[in-house]
């Protein structure tokens, strides 16, 4: 079943995060990750000019998130979280399809993030929507001497080098 049928199917909307959804993500922050992030990480980031929110809702609820940076040949997710009653359901598959639908093999052509090692329930979803690990970061994180693993999803078109027309 593809994303598109799922979202019909549960009524999923897709949208920018806003302020007043900060309460809700922090929420499913918490829940989600043993080294959350602070609501003043989340303003500190967001507050950034590159840096941008998006949230899923069901049934006026906030019940997953992204947050990711805008680069000039890449977007990089940040953070990102779906709530544990909405795992799943296919609502992280569809935050992951509205990213990747802002890719373009002329601009910006390929997602990465990073991943910690131990989190295998998030490199198994990842790598069912398209990414790869394309390498070890030793001992990435701040909060423990944890390595991470940096996974990319390149745009489908970027996969394959361009035919370029010759003149003749």
């Amino acid at each position: 079943m593809s994303a598109s049928t799922d979202k019909k199917r549960l009524k999923v909307h897709v949208r920018w995060m806003i302020r007043r959804d900060m309460h809700d993500v922090l929420g499913i922050e918490d829940e989600a990750f043993e080294f959350p992030w602070s609501e003043e990480d989340f303003t500190h980031c967001l507050r950034q000019r590159n840096c941008i929110g998006m949230v899923a809702e069901m049934a006026d609820a906030v019940v997953a998130f992204m947050i990711y940076e805008l680069h000039r040949t890449r977007l990089h997710v940040l953070n990102f979280a779906v709530s544990r009653r909405h795992r799943r359901l296919g609502i992280g598959a569809l935050l992951v399809d509205k990213l990747s639908g802002k890719l373009s093999p002329e601009r910006r052509s390929r997602i990465l993030l990073e991943v910690r090692e131990t989190n295998l329930p998030a490199q198994l979803f990842f790598r069912s929507c398209g990414f790869r690990a394309i390498s070890v970061l030793k001992d990435f994180y701040q909060d423990t001497t944890e390595d991470a693993y940096l996974m990319e999803y390149l745009c489908p078109a970027a996969e394959m080098p361009q035919l370029r027309r010759m003149a003749g």
